[in-house]
């Protein structure tokens, strides 16, 4: 006989079995209580099976060797390590297909209603496709179109069609009362595929319409609560002409009514050419109202979870809904919706219509979700095949593919000391301003001065929000009178766009704005050679610190910006992308006798910290001020106004324990995030650290956010002296050279 394992032990099934018919045929409950409906329609039967969670059981064939894990009873499935340390933590999946058709016609559900909506179509000479989860066609949602997706159990479907039929029949009502969670509930149409099937139901009562097959005894009146032995149900409380009478059983049956299996309908949005036929698209009539028992199985929320939310003001059925979570789990409201309604009828005197489904109707996995869709979400610059030519370790940072070293960050970090290198920062925001009130629009936006910038001239500026706290930073270049060029950080740009557009329209200033963050590239030429090598490639007038100038670069336009992240003469070359790798190659070929090394992230984090810059959103926190970040030298107080201006003059006057410094340490650098300790006491965290080659100890940027802030603090167990940046060049010298 064959054999299924369920929670590491192995149970025999038959042919044609469920695993949730195989386990109740070894006495067991599939999960671990309450009504079984063995239709699909509830909670009670899910378990993670062969690794996948959230399996409805008692539509998942048995076959040999599945390995079956109930849920906890509450909350969610555990998340497991990988048994071995070294093995990535997501097994390898399958190749899951997906197969598009294109049909006229899509009946969902094979029963009375589905047939004869299929023979409708059929007589009016339109191809017809039915699907029924019978034949392994679990639909689970409706997108527009219509397409209809379908889970098989060898691909993922999606039907293309130009009318749907939902002919999906009803589900049954199950019970809420005391007790409803039980072991031993089933409904009518369970109770009779259990007898088919040959599993015992013991003594059985029958509370409601009884089943067409499955011996019972009727109890006539209305379920009152289920009374518990041993974790099991022992009897059933019913009322019956004002009398309540109790009466023993093993099993209880019950039939008290049906609901529209409408949650596909409810899907489709109106102007889709889906129609719901049948006991999907009947208006049952609703359960009485619940007054105590668990209303939603899948989230165990109770009437009494229910008066709480109504109490609070939530009267509208997407509130209870929302405020409760009822309806919210993996049946997508089939149990609970009949009841949630006549909860809200009873005391609104209004039954209200049931909430818009969202996809999908059954829990399907990631891998089935985005089977055959492919998509990078990080972006790549035009030197990204040279760089994995050159032998570069990419990382994902700030939404893009970079180099994080090309195998000897140390060696990098030399080149821009001592000669020079090239770093790709293509991937730096770009905004073109212009237009008749574009100063007016950079006065209100920074915080510093902008009018006073000379053409040809750029300024380093903060960008902030109103309540004055560090968004983004970059440069602005003055083009001329009306035009600017704004840069901005690798992953602020996007944001920093939609700002400047969003205060344009607010302000309602003449300002056009032009991104040209993805149509120009950049390469930063840095290091003491840098000079030299450009002059080799061209650039014979090279503009000095702070300046930049429009010129020809071996053969390539460049907008050059003098400027300096590394603490070493650096020029910014920006240039239209497609001659991207044409003006690297030019570069890396004429400096090759100067020692030219590309340079990655590695080592260009350890350069910039050295002298001090802080990076947005890693050395920076949600909340930081310009004053806790030690850069109050970048805000202009004296100027009418500015974003965040009233919030900092709110605030100056106020004591402030946070702040950024910096810190040094005898040998290795300490991990970043480090906690900091003073006096045995967490007192601020690393930031940023590097262990510098130059100065020989290590470095870092940290949070201090406990006054008064002390001289030495501990890391990683060392004493650790706390030092003002910049810790190379603190005149500035060698940028300016």
């Amino acid at each position: 006989m064959s054999r299924i394992v369920v929670d590491g032990r192995t149970i025999p099934y038959e042919s044609g079995d469920s695993v949730a018919m195989a386990v109740l045929r070894a006495g067991e409950h599939p999960h671990h209580g309450g009504a079984l409906c063995l239709a699909g329609d509830c909670p009670n039967c899910v378990c993670e099976v062969d690794g996948i969670a959230y399996v409805r059981t008692c539509q998942t064939p048995a076959k040999p060797g599945l390995v079956v894990r109930r849920h906890p009873e509450v909350g969610a499935p555990e998340i497991r390590e990988p048994a071995q340390p070294n093995v990535a933590r997501s097994p390898a999946a399958a190749h899951i297909e997906v197969r598009r058709i294109e049909t006229d016609v899509v009946v969902i559900g094979a029963g009375e209603s589905g047939r004869i909506a299929e023979a409708e179509a059929v007589a009016a000479g339109r191809a017809v496709t039915v699907l029924d989860s019978a034949d392994g066609n679990e639909v689970v949602a409706i997108y527009g179109g219509p397409t209809v997706i379908v889970r098989r159990p060898d691909a993922m479907v999606h039907y293309n069609a130009n009318e749907v039929v939902v002919a999906t029949g009803a589900a049954e009502i199950q019970p809420v009362c005391p007790g409803n969670t039980l072991i031993g509930i089933v409904t009518a149409r369970a109770a009779d595929q259990m007898h088919t099937a040959g599993v015992d139901l013991g003594v059985a009562v029958a509370v409601g319409t009884p089943p067409q097959t499955a011996p019972c005894m009727a109890v006539p009146g209305s379920l009152v609560r289920i009374v518990e032995a041993d974790g099991k149900l022992s009897a059933v409380v019913v009322s019956h002409d004002g009398n309540e009478t109790t009466t023993p059983c093993d099993t209880l049956i019950v039939g008290l009514g049906f609901a529209p299996r409408d949650v596909l309908s409810r899907m489709a949005a109106p102007h889709l050419p889906v129609r719901t036929v049948g006991q999907a698209a009947e208006r049952f009539a609703l359960p009485p109202c619940p007054t105590a028992g668990i209303v939603c199985p899948c989230s165990k929320i109770g009437v009494d979870d229910l008066d709480g939310v109504w109490d609070r003001g939530f009267r509208e059925l997407e509130l209870v809904k929302r405020a409760s979570l009822t309806g919210t789990g993996t049946c997508q409201g089939s149990v609970c919706v009949p009841h949630l309604r006549a909860f809200i009828a009873e005391r609104s005197g209004a039954i209200p219509e049931p909430f818009t489904a969202r996809p999908a109707t059954r829990q399907i996995t990631l891998a089935e979700a985005a089977a055959d869709v492919h998509t990078d979400v990080f972006r790549r610059s035009p030197l990204h095949d040279e760089h994995l030519a050159l032998g570069a370790q990419l990382d994902r940072f700030g939404g893009w593919w970079r180099p994080w070293n090309y195998g000897d960050h140390v060696a990098e970090y030399w080149a821009v000391r001592e000669a020079v290198s090239l770093g790709d920062v293509s991937t730096l925001g770009k905004l073109v301003l212009s237009g008749p009130d574009v100063v007016e629009l950079l006065e209100r936006l920074y915080p510093t001065t902008v009018a006073d910038i000379k053409p040809g001239r750029s300024r380093y500026v903060l960008l902030l929000n109103e309540r004055g706290h560090l968004i983004d930073d970059g440069m602005i270049c003055r083009e001329t009178d009306s035009k600017f060029v704004l840069t901005f950080t690798s992953g602020g740009a996007a944001n920093a766009e939609m700002w400047v557009r969003d205060w344009i329209e607010t302000w309602g200033l003449r300002v056009h704005v032009l991104d040209q963050t993805m149509s120009l590239a950049a390469i930063n030429v840095t290091g003491p050679l840098a000079g030299e090598l450009l002059q080799r490639v061209g650039l014979a007038d090279q503009p000095s610190f702070l300046h930049h100038v429009h010129a020809t670069v071996a053969g390539v336009a460049c907008h050059v910006m003098r400027l300096s992240f590394t603490g070493e003469a650096s020029f910014e070359l920006h240039h239209p992308a497609d001659r991207s790798a044409e003006l690297w190659r030019a570069l890396m070929a004429s400096g090759r006798d100067l020692g030219v090394k590309p340079h990655g992230l590695q080592a260009l984090f350890g350069l910039r910290l050295e002298k001090g810059h802080v990076i947005v959103g890693m050395d920076s926190e949600m909340d930081s001020t310009p004053r806790r970040l030690n850069m109050d030298w970048a805000v202009k107080m004296d100027k009418p106004d500015f974003l965040g201006r009233s919030a900092l003059a709110r605030t100056a006057d106020l004591p402030d324990e946070r702040r950024l410094f910096g810190f040094t340490v005898e040998g290795a650098a300490p991990t970043e995030g480090s906690p900091i300790f003073s006096d045995g006491a967490i007192v601020g965290h690393v930031a940023s650290s590097f262990t510098s080659p130059l100065l020989g100890h290590g470095i870092m940027l940290g949070w201090l956010k406990h006054t008064p802030w002390p001289e030495q603090v501990q890391i990683d167990g060392r004493t650790a002296t706390v030092a003002r940046p910049p810790f190379y060049d603190p005149e500035g010298l060698r940028a300016r050279a």
